[in-house]
């Protein structure tokens, strides 16, 4: 792990989480498929966990097919919402219990305030910031809402509910936020220039996607972290998160992304690179997984 002495042992534990908001496209495969074969070649452990918390999007059709998608690519895991596993449930739907704990630690610490913007300047909370069209991300937040007072002694907070307004962490502006990528090498970002402050909870009452990221990680000891790079800036975020929470920080690997004959990165609204459309119209995995 990132933070952890060299000197001591820990069994690989990765992860895949794919967003069940659609099929899986071609650069889903080549990470996911990165993220097995570090596992594979670590002789550890890889989960599989569905992000599942956009609740308008996301459908158990897709969640099957990706299940099904990922089989045929020939990926295994050890733990995962269709076999079990010591840390169960895998769906991130059902472990609210856990975000709203670490929500309450974060309130009780000082590092979140409430925020009361619209729900348009918030839609994309929900999801990995790269499942909205944005580069990565939440725009760079103003400070419109960022809390001077205590917020017990401002009374904007019982100590019961987080829902109502949302909840964004406030970034230790001017602050460099490094750490070493083990396929793009050293990253530095700067909190209040780079990123702001930064949603962990929406007001209809659901965790983000960087609070349940790290809350997961954390609570299934994931060793290292596989994903796209188009999530860097995110990293910065859950390193900060990871910090006012007491948790390790895993290590990082972040794949290049595949993009399209424009160079435009892949969606899902690509459906001509999904998984099941290339299936379908007869190609082989490992055409599909051959510059992986």
């Amino acid at each position: 792990m990132g933070s952890a002495d060299s000197s001591k042992i820990v069994p690989y534990r990765g992860r895949i989480a794919p967003s069940p908001t659609g099929y899986l496209h071609v650069g889903h495969a080549r990470t996911f498929f990165t993220a097995w074969q570090r596992a594979h070649d670590a002789g550890g452990a890889l989960v599989l966990r569905m992000e599942d918390l956009d609740r308008e999007r996301s459908r158990s059709v897709y969640t099957e097919a990706a299940i099904e998608d990922l089989r045929w690519l020939g990926m295994d895991w050890q733990e995962g919402p269709d076999v079990g596993g010591p840390y169960a449930p895998y769906m991130q739907s059902e472990r609210g219990a856990l975000y709203r704990a670490a929500w309450r630690a974060l309130v009780e610490r000082g590092f979140l305030f409430p925020c009361r913007c619209s729900r348009k300047d918030l839609a994309a909370a929900v999801s990995a910031p790269h499942e909205a069209d944005a580069v990565d991300d939440e725009s760079l937040y103003p400070g419109t809402c960022r809390a001077a007072l205590p917020l017990r002694g401002a009374g904007l907070w019982t100590g019961d509910e987080a829902g109502g307004v949302s909840w964004r962490f406030r970034v230790p502006d001017g602050e460099a936020i490094e750490f070493v990528d083990a396929n793009l090498g050293p990253q530095r970002f700067v909190a209040g220039a780079d990123f702001g402050d930064f949603l962990v909870w929406r007001k209809d009452d659901v965790a983000s996607y960087q609070l349940a990221c790290v809350v997961d990680d954390a609570a299934m000891h994931i060793t290292e972290v596989v994903r796209g790079a188009d999530l860097l800036k995110s990293t910065a975020r859950q390193i900060l998160l990871n910090r006012a929470l007491g948790y390790e920080n895993p290590a990082w690997f972040h794949c290049a992304l595949v993009v399209d004959a424009g160079g435009r990165r892949l969606a899902k609204r690509h459906d001509a690179l999904s998984v099941r459309t290339l299936r379908e119209r007869g190609a082989r995995a490992e055409e599909i997984l051959e510059e992986a």
